[in-house]
């Protein structure tokens, strides 16, 4: 992964955020809502579930080195079947969250497999049922793509965190390759009415736009993967 300031140039996509915009918008004008997405996951849940060790080959690496160094009580919003949880260290309090209840019990499967201090809940991430300054570290991963209004869960990521906490993004987003980019551009439609998934989503454009300061951000995988640091205002 490659890091850059928050004041830098992270890759062409800062060069169109209009055109993100109108991307966005255009999905965001049919977005699903959150009992639509949560039927979608409940089909595919046992199948997430039992892709793991794909996503490990995958995705673990990045999810190791954004999550490895949580602290304290962890917030995992939108957890699934509990994908992050072997990467936070055992000495953390987790609480997970999705909207998904059968994602949800393999979640609960992950946690008494690794035998980690946590519980997870039923909850919208839109209205997170936990008071202020709850938490010292929120975490997500491949999520924000998902969200009905992806920035109301980042504001309510935000009122959880602790003053001095941080908050720990790892998203798919579109790739800075141009063919790549056609591509998720050509199928985004399409996957997000199958899938609940905005294939070309632009998660730093969405950060920034929900006002969150951003310490650091990180691209990999011909930038289909973005890794992102933020903390409460």
């Amino acid at each position: 992964m490659q890091s850059s300031n928050p004041g830098e140039q992270v890759n062409p996509k800062e060069n169109t955020n209009s055109e993100s915009t109108e991307r966005d918008q255009s999905v965001q004008r049919r977005s699903m809502s959150a009992e639509e997405i949560a039927d979608a996951y409940a089909d595919v849940a046992d199948k997430l579930a039992r892709w793991q060790r794909l996503d490990r080959l995958f995705a673990g690496r990045y999810r190791r080195r954004q999550f490895e160094h949580a602290n304290g009580r962890v917030l995992d919003v939108a957890c699934g079947t509990g994908k992050n949880f072997s990467y936070l260290p055992p000495s953390v309090e987790l609480v997970g969250i999705d909207i998904s209840t059968d994602m949800l019990a393999h979640a609960r499967d992950e946690l008494d497999r690794l035998g980690l201090d946590g519980t997870v809940h039923q909850m919208d991430a839109q209205a997170l049922d936990f008071p202020d300054d709850s938490f010292d570290t929120v975490i997500s991963s491949f999520s924000t793509c998902t969200f009905p209004d992806p920035i109301a869960v980042l504001h309510e990521m935000e009122r959880v965190c602790t003053p001095d906490g941080e908050i720990l993004l790892v998203e798919h987003s579109r790739s800075n390759i141009a063919p790549l980019a056609w591509l998720q551009d050509w199928r985004a439609e399409s996957h997000y009415e199958k899938n609940g998934c905005r294939l070309n989503h632009d998660p730093l454009a969405t950060v920034k736009q929900a006002g969150l300061p951003v310490k650091n951000v990180s691209n990999a995988f011909f930038g289909l993967v973005t890794a992102i640091e933020a903390t409460p205002r």
